[in-house]
C-alpha cells in the first residue's frame, strides 16, 4: 500500500469488529469529533480500520452529511500514515477507529483536520505503552 489513497481494506465493515469496537473501546474527544478506538493484535488488512458516523439527528441534510463525511475520511486520508502508523507498526498493534461528528452544525475542513491530527495524535500515544499479550 503506497501513497496517501484509502484502501477498501481500511474501512471496518465487520459487524462484530464495530461491536466489540464500541464494547471495549476507549474514547477521546476533540470537538466536533469524537473517536471510538479499540488496539488489538494485526490482522492481514492494514495497521488501522476505520468508519465515520455522522448521526441524522444532528445534522439533517443528507448533502451535508455527506459533506461532513468527506472532509472527515479526507483529514483521515491525509494524516493516517504520518501521526498513526509509524508507532501501530513500530509496536506491532493493529487499530479500529470510529470517528463521530458531535456539533449540530457543519464545521471548515480547517476544524475538522485540526481536531483530527489531535485524535489521531491521542491514539497514538495510547498506542505507546500498550502490551498485548500473545498467550493462546
Amino acid at each position: 500500500m503506497k501513497g496517501f489513497r484509502l484502501y477498501k481494506t481500511e474501512k471496518l465493515c465487520s459487524r462484530t469488529a464495530v461491536s466489540l469496537l464500541f464494547e471495549q473501546g476507549h474514547s477521546s474527544i476533540a470537538f466536533p469529533l469524537r473517536a471510538v478506538y479499540r488496539l488489538h493484535e494485526p490482522g492481514k488488512e492494514s495497521p488501522a480500520q476505520f468508519l465515520i458516523t455522522i448521526p441524522k439527528k444532528k445534522i439533517r441534510h443528507a448533502v451535508d452529511r455527506v459533506l461532513l463525511r468527506r472532509r472527515t475520511r479526507e483529514a483521515y486520508r491525509l494524516w493516517r500514515r504520518t501521526l498513526l502508523y509509524p508507532t501501530l507498526l513500530q509496536r506491532g498493534l493493529g487499530a479500529d477507529i470510529a470517528f463521530i461528528y458531535l456539533d449540530k452544525e457543519a464545521a471548515s475542513y480547517a476544524v475538522i483536520e485540526e481536531r483530527m491530527k489531535q485524535l489521531l495524535s491521542r491514539i497514538a500515544q495510547a498506542a505507546e505503552p500498550h502490551n498485548i499479550d500473545t498467550e493462546p
